[in-house]
């Protein structure tokens, strides 16, 4: 049997493009993963999702988009995916010992960010440890808040947290940026920033929510308490894309190459969310470029029935 489409993929990205793609009548298959949800299964209460005044936390978002998409006669196949060949006609998407074969592919294995490797940052995810500035500085008014990292994302997320926090400190474990001139320059001009230079986060400390940060100097290894609301992460994402090296085009970060944003070189191959997106990385664009996605596999159907006929 040759699917209609699969999906692979299961955050606002892929269930979105299922949602649209099931009401077409498309029967889409759903290769969501054995950590299926995306990002936003490790967050708690989300307020900037479009529709839910009151905010909504993020894993009940993510049951909501299941059931809509499974409503319309979405599949959803909790393994995950362990090769494709994009080379083979029709395609083949292999999960575990089964193979699944499709003409039409929709890439949403997202992104993950990339964490410090402590316990306690894992312990504290979604109370005080966080790694989207944009989605949770709102809850940080007047408290004092950590960045770690030294890039442009990092001087993004320390320049916006100015405008809740009241004291944002980076914490940078080398002597210098690695960010663009420009954004250094903010960022240093900034009176409610300061840095701390050479010096790495050693643990979070805290009781229901982050209380602490313990940091060491990387010279001499000499640690030190700073009490603290809130520690944001900006040191990088690691998009989802090891499956589709060799076949598909990516940038230097691993970052899959689009067209017109959800398009790629092959046909019948697409991309929604942050496996494509290295700027904005939100549950909002990410289901918009589902549906983009999903409007294209339509296009694409359409254009092969009508060569058929």
């Amino acid at each position: 049997m040759v699917e209609k489409v699969i999906i692979i993929g299961s955050g606002p990205a892929g269930l979105s493009a299922a949602i649209y793609t099931a009401r077409e009548g498309f029967e889409p298959l759903v290769i969501g993963g054995y950590s299926a949800g995306g990002q936003l299964e490790l967050t708690t209460l989300v307020e900037n999702i479009p529709g839910f005044p009151e905010g909504i936390m993020g894993p009940e978002y993510m049951r909501m988009l299941i059931k809509q998409a499974k409503k319309f006669g979405t599949r959803i196949v909790d393994k995950d995916a362990t090769s494709v060949d994009l080379k083979s006609k029709p395609i083949k998407v292999t999960v575990e010992d089964q193979v699944y074969e499709t003409n039409t592919l929709i890439i949403a294995t997202g992104a993950n960010a990339k964490y410090l490797g402590l316990p306690s940052e894992k312990k504290f995810m979604g109370r005080g440890v966080s790694s989207c500035a944009t989605c949770d500085a709102a809850f940080f008014k007047g408290k004092n808040v950590i960045v770690v990292g030294g890039g442009d994302t990092a001087m993004e997320d320390s320049l916006f947290l100015t405008r809740f926090a009241n004291l944002v400190t980076i914490v940078h474990r080398r002597d210098s940026f690695r960010a663009s001139k420009i954004m250094q320059d903010r960022v240093l001009a900034n009176p409610k920033i300061k840095v701390v230079w050479n010096t790495t986060v050693d643990e979070i400390k805290g009781d229901k929510a982050v209380t602490t940060a313990v940091l060491k100097d990387v010279g001499t290894g000499q640690t030190w308490e700073m009490p603290i609301d809130g520690v944001f992460l900006a040191i990088g994402y690691e998009p989802n894309t090891k499956l589709f090296k060799g076949q598909l085009q990516m940038d230097d970060q691993g970052y899959l190459v689009t067209k017109d944003e959800v398009r790629t070189d092959i046909d019948g191959v697409y991309v929604a969310g942050d496996v494509a997106d290295r700027v904005y990385r939100q549950a909002g664009t990410a289901a918009g470029s589902g549906i983009k996605a999903a409007l294209c596999v339509r296009a694409f159907m359409q254009e092969m029935e009508t060569k058929k006929g």
